[in-house]
């Protein structure tokens, strides 16, 4: 069977088992959040190196201590990577973390494939690091917790994806959550975005410019998150967080919270802000019944 090795540990995390567990428990301390009163369906995360969005997705994490622990993860990443135009499974084997395996639900992947249509292809996660990062945090939560990894282009059809792998999920009876994997906006010279200049004007744009999609996000609307990412270059793993909220939605969530919000410039300031990247960390709630 298939075993995917890290290609960013050692960069983006820790690569070792003592440091990276160290690393994971200091991120899920470093910002506290109040659980969500409800049942969290899916989430939205950030795939930076930890130094920087570590903290920001942990709070994702962090809310799901407070119910009964998922089977399965249904991670939808973001695609950097040439070659990839199609949602694509890796339905095999298991992904390869610092702190052990995270086996994949073969069955509820095929189940997906089916159901979905899309193809088993684990290739086209090979140079990808938006679903490796989270997986520390999945295994060191949830150490018997089972992963679905989904490469998710920026696609107008991402959301009938996540409601489709959702069809799939309940056919099963699976307990899975649904991640969508994401940074925000990507401003400055060095990302060719620059309107505001630099220094706090810099900064407000960019804040502005985020508010955009996440508020999208909290209304969960996931139809237009694609088109809002291609006008306003806010999320690079938009067809991730459409396919995530679309999946939310057929289990029944009904909002979005936002957990936590900052920027690279913010967590690590180098003098004028400059180049800088937006991170969020968003949960998708079926509110509880009074």
């Amino acid at each position: 069977m298939p075993t995917r090795s890290p290609i960013v540990a050692g960069m983006f995390y820790p690569a070792d088992e003592p440091t990276c567990r160290r690393q994971v428990r200091a991120c899920l301390e470093a910002i506290r959040v109040e659980a969500p009163i409800g049942t969290v369906h899916g989430g939205v995360v950030p795939h930076a190196g930890w130094v920087y969005s570590g903290p920001t997705a942990g709070t994702v994490f962090q809310s799901l201590t407070a119910q009964e622990p998922p089977e399965t993860f249904i991670l939808f990443g973001a695609v950097h990577t040439w070659g990839v135009s199609d949602a694509c499974l890796y339905g095999h084997g298991a992904w390869r973390t610092p702190l052990g395996e995270l086996a994949i639900d073969e069955e509820l992947a095929a189940a997906i494939a089916s159901h979905a249509g899309l193809a088993d292809r684990p290739e086209a996660h090979a140079e990808e690091h938006s679903i490796e990062v989270q997986l520390p945090f999945i295994k060191h939560l949830f150490p018997s917790a089972r992963i679905v990894p989904i490469a998710m282009p920026p696609l107008y059809t991402a959301h009938t994806v996540g409601q489709k792998v959702a069809q799939a999920v309940r056919q099963l009876g699976r307990r899975a959550v649904a991640l969508g994997s994401t940074d925000l906006t990507h401003y400055g010279p060095r990302y060719g975005l620059a309107p505001a200049g630099s220094g706090e004007r810099a900064l407000a744009w960019v804040h502005n410019n985020d508010k955009s999609i996440l508020d999208l996000m909290l209304a969960m609307r996931a139809e237009e998150i694609v088109p809002e990412a291609r006008s306003r270059h806010n999320a690079c793993g938009a067809g991730a967080v459409a396919a995530a909220i679309a999946f939310a939605a057929e289990m029944g969530a009904a909002q979005g919270v936002l957990l936590h919000y900052t920027t690279s410039h913010e967590v690590m300031p180098t003098g004028r802000a400059t180049d800088m990247v937006g991170y969020g960390a968003v949960v998708f709630i079926e509110p509880r019944a009074a």
